[in-house]
């Protein structure tokens, strides 16, 4: 079972809106229920085309990196999950450890049917690991097709959990950052400039460290003195930060591209992206083709 989790679950609500235009339709009577739903079945088909066909294309196009190797940006990864530092999440309704979760409780009513009470997706971050690295996945904002579905029952109330858990094989794609590495284009002269400035701000301060012979003032060789202590501290600050792990996250991109995370095989995903545009598709040309009948017959 494949469901798509997110807070708008667009690839579930469009087939629901252009069913609920053509109820709609049969409610509204021949001539403006007939306009009013060809007119949501073509938006919506288009939109769904549209968009479905986008997502298969970025699956497809887009090549799986190393973690260790990864260009910055928009990047396909695969590994194994990870907890974030050793410690997996809790599931809050069986206590057993997963690395991300969604549930969904539902209470039965009198009628025997069940009505969804509440929902909670947890919001933590944690790891894959493709073996050559580790990269931080944050699921804040990603479209979540998940297959591991459990279902647990207590009384008169059913709950649903859909999971991931540690070492799942894992598919994510969106964007690449690596945090804490020094720029490329690290401007030494640049940075010294900036700290003697930041010394000559506070000019107690820098008469407390160079004015050697106290007269108040800082001459030429107090200066040089300075500026021979600035270069110092900028290059123990750039061997620290060299010296830090860098740190790779992955993240939902900021142009709004498809964000996705999943343990199903990216090339089964792109199928059925394929075969919804193709549904879309069919909703767009059928109602194109029912407006021409329409139209032929003096409806509308």
């Amino acid at each position: 079972m494949l469901v798509h989790l997110r807070p708008v679950r667009l690839d579930l609500a469009l087939p629901a809106i252009q069913f609920g235009a053509v109820l709609l339709a049969l409610r509204l009577g021949e001539r403006p229920g007939t306009i009013t739903a060809l007119v949501v079945l073509v938006a919506t088909g288009q939109f769904g085309w549209m968009r479905a066909i986008r997502h298969a294309r970025l699956i497809s196009d887009t090549p799986t990196a190393r973690i260790a190797s990864a260009a910055q940006g928009y990047t396909e990864l695969q590994g194994r999950g990870q907890p974030l530092d050793g410690t997996p999440l809790l599931s809050p309704v069986n206590g057993l450890p997963v690395l991300w979760y969604r549930l969904v409780t539902e209470r039965r009513q009198s009628d025997g049917k069940w009505r969804v009470v509440s929902t909670d997706t947890s919001d933590a971050s944690f790891l894959l690991d493709d073996g050559s690295g580790q990269c931080v996945i944050d699921p804040d904002g990603a479209e979540m097709l998940v297959r591991r579905h459990d279902v647990i029952r207590r009384d008169d109330l059913r709950f649903r959990q859909w999971s991931l858990i540690r070492h799942d094989r894992l598919y994510v794609l969106g964007d690449f950052a690596t945090l804490g590495s020094v720029d490329a284009d690290f401007d030494f002269a640049t940075q010294v400039r900036e700290l003697l400035a930041q010394w000559k701000a506070d000019h107690p301060g820098l008469l407390a460290r160079f004015d050697l012979d106290g007269d108040g003032a800082i001459d030429l060789r107090e200066w040089e003195l300075a500026r021979a202590q600035a270069k110092r501290e900028v290059r123990r600050l750039q061997a620290e930060v060299l010296a830090a792990p860098e740190l790779h996250v992955m993240r939902q991109p900021a142009d709004k591209r498809l964000y996705l995370i999943s343990d199903r095989d990216p090339a089964q995903i792109g199928r059925n992206y394929r075969w919804l545009a193709a549904f879309h598709a069919c909703v767009v040309l059928g109602a194109a083709a029912a407006g021409a009948w329409f139209m032929q017959i003096g409806v509308i």
